[in-house]
């Protein structure tokens, strides 16, 4: 999560691993394994991104031309994700490294200091929204690829990365971008097309973690959540009760939770109020490929889908 030097159990977790990936990267380069990956690999760049909705953008912009790949697996939770030895190999093996930046993958710092790619991180110039509670109060929110606007802005700088790793294919890339750019367009309109009927008071998402403060800018929703982010884990008495007495002033039909975390305080909510416990939602990973949402446009389109659900339907109505 955000990039806070008072972090202290990321400073636990950098320093279980950190001697096994220092042990790691003497092995390799000793025994010359950390050299270019491409000629390794499939002649291919290789790409390296931090988790699985970043992958996903890049192969969608790279095509056939580079080999993408993510330190994250499908499902895994990104905030507490501790890297392995592997990532490191996987890492000296790469010739370029994508990440999002905004202080997400703060337990990915001691892998890019040994890691000799290039990186770019793929949300800059993105106009951020500050976490208004708890300790990350004012930090720059790092959910940014959850805005579809936003998502224009990650597909151009994919666009460049690899345009600058392998710059014979950048017309390949510029054509690939603007069409998966059309696509997003698509669902941005659509959510705005199918909310901007409801009154303002039903305006309102109310979430588990804060992640869709991008997407309710977008969308004109009022943003409410039980907690700012995952890493501070369960909600408080009174962070639960702010929220009841907020769906219940609103009348608001659904509220939802994110797929990796558990939602037992958001059914709590759900009970008190009567508002129904929407579809999960879909934030820092992509399911697997037989999963509901195993691309990011997928993503996209199934937590738009689910949104529209749940606030148009009158409250009490049920699941």
């Amino acid at each position: 999560m955000p990039n806070f030097k008072d972090w202290q159990p990321v400073r636990r977790i950098a320093c279980r691993w950190a001697a096994p990936l220092l042990l790691t990267a003497a092995l390799l380069a000793g025994s010359g394994c950390a050299g270019p990956s491409a000629a390794q690999v499939d002649g291919r760049p290789q790409v390296l991104t931090t988790f699985t909705v970043l992958a996903d953008m890049t192969r969608a912009v790279a095509g056939d031309a580079v080999a993408v790949h993510s330190v994250i697996r499908p499902g895994a939770e990104i905030h507490e994700y501790e890297p392995s030895p592997d990532d490191l190999i996987r890492g000296l093996r790469s010739d370029l490294v994508l990440d999002n930046g905004l202080g997400l993958e703060l337990w990915f710092a001691k892998f890019t200091e040994r890691v000799e790619a290039p990186s770019a991180t793929v949300s800059k110039g993105v106009r951020t929204i500050p976490i208004r509670a708890g300790s990350y109060r004012g930090k720059a929110n790092p959910h940014a690829w959850m805005s579809p606007r936003n998502a224009l802005i990650y597909v151009d700088n994919i666009r460049d990365a690899l345009s600058g790793l392998a710059p014979g294919h950048a017309d390949e890339f510029a054509a690939n971008a603007a069409a998966y750019k059309k696509e997003i367009r698509a669902i941005d309109a659509r959510l705005g097309d199918a909310l901007g009927a409801l009154p303002e008071s039903k305006r309102a998402l109310v979430t588990c973690e804060g992640a869709f403060s991008y997407l309710a800018r977008d969308a004109g929703l009022d943003e409410r959540y039980l907690w700012p982010v995952n890493a501070e884990g369960e909600p408080t008495p009174q962070q639960i009760a702010s929220v009841v007495d907020f769906v219940r002033d609103n009348e608001v039909p659904a509220v939802f939770c994110e797929s990796t975390v558990n939602d037992s305080a958001q059914r709590q909510v759900a009970r008190e109020t009567g508002a129904a416990l929407g579809d999960k939602l879909y934030v820092d990973s992509l399911s697997g490929p037989d999963g509901p949402v195993p691309h990011y446009l997928d993503l996209l389109r199934y937590d738009t889908e689910a949104i529209i659900d749940g606030l148009t339907r009158t409250p009490g109505e049920g699941p």
